[in-house]
């Protein structure tokens, strides 16, 4: 479902029950064009595993790698002093 986002005031909470009973994606448009999208909780839950695996694919690069430079790592205290955190 698509609808204009001065659309969606008139039209929210068939767009909410509709993300909400039947898991379609709501994507609001400005000017014509896709702007933003409403999905449900599960499509973001299944988006953040996808993130959530994609920063454990570059952390582990990037350990693969300072073992084949044999660096070591930086303790988290050390770049929190020097961050001023």
């Amino acid at each position: 479902m698509n609808l204009g986002i001065a659309e969606i005031r008139s039209n929210m909470a068939d767009a909410l029950n509709r993300v909400i009973y039947t898991g379609e994606r709501v994507v609001l448009e400005r000017r014509g064009k896709p702007a933003v999208a409403i999905v449900s909780l599960d499509d973001l839950a299944m988006l953040e595993a996808i993130e959530d695996g994609e920063d454990v694919k570059v952390a582990k690069r990037a350990i693969a790698e300072m073992k084949r430079k044999d660096e070591k790592p930086i303790p988290f205290a050390k770049v929190k002093k020097e961050l001023g955190l």
